[in-house]
């Protein structure tokens, strides 16, 4: 009777919850459809409200449950995303390379993060279509750079059509609140033990490590 339970433990190691934000039309399902599905569609689509997906990787020997929410872009949506900032573990803020408007509304972004997000939320900067000709680029990879350096936040620069740098940044966010989450637990362990009858000890000690992985 024990076994479902420790196969459902076993599923996975953590679960963490991303957000992509930016404006409308940067890329935002394109990258979430090529992560999750690994496919590329040409239409645009605009997400109405909030949409998620989940991916399952492997970093570092632990199974890592990635739920990922893709939110709308537009204006008339903000209400309804910023209610999921709070919950979010990491945010990929993305922007187009061939819209300069779209990247100096990162700011912007950045400021409802600061606003709606938990203050140790992990970030990313994302300048997407990378794969644009030269000639349609507005944004050089150094000024991206430069904002992420401003905001000490890693930077990448990415393409949903040909796959660049795709699970580079989602692995990369990833790895980052996986090592926060284990310093975590680490930290909290010992007082977990402490506050426990000696007798449940192992067992009380497991649940809490389990909820605050899961939870």
């Amino acid at each position: 009777m024990a076994a479902p339970p420790a196969r459902a433990r076993a599923d996975y190691d953590y679960l963490i919850k991303l957000l992509l934000i930016g404006d409308s039309g940067v890329g935002k399902s394109c990258l979430l459809l090529r992560f999750s599905d690994g496919s590329f569609t040409t239409s645009f689509i605009t997400t109405i409200g909030i949409d998620f997906k989940i991916r399952t990787i492997e970093l570092d020997g632990k199974r890592i449950k990635l739920q990922i929410w893709d939110t709308a872009g537009q204006e008339r949506f903000r209400t309804i995303t910023t209610a999921y900032y709070r919950g979010a573990m990491g945010i990929l803020l993305v922007y187009d390379v061939t819209d300069e408007a779209s990247f100096n509304n990162i700011r912007n972004w950045i400021r409802n993060i600061e606003q709606h997000a938990s203050d140790n939320v992990n970030k990313i900067l994302v300048g997407n279509k990378a794969d644009m000709d030269e000639s349609k680029r507005v944004v050089p990879t150094s000024k991206g750079q430069a904002l992420a350096d401003e905001y000490g936040i890693k930077f990448f620069e990415t393409s949903a059509k040909t796959n660049m740098n795709v699970e580079e940044v989602f692995f990369s966010i990833a790895r980052d609140i996986k090592q926060r989450l284990a310093e975590t637990d680490t930290r909290v362990e010992p007082q977990t033990i402490r506050i426990n009858q000696p007798d449940a000890a192992a067992g009380g000690g497991e649940a809490a490590q389990k909820s605050a992985c899961c939870g």
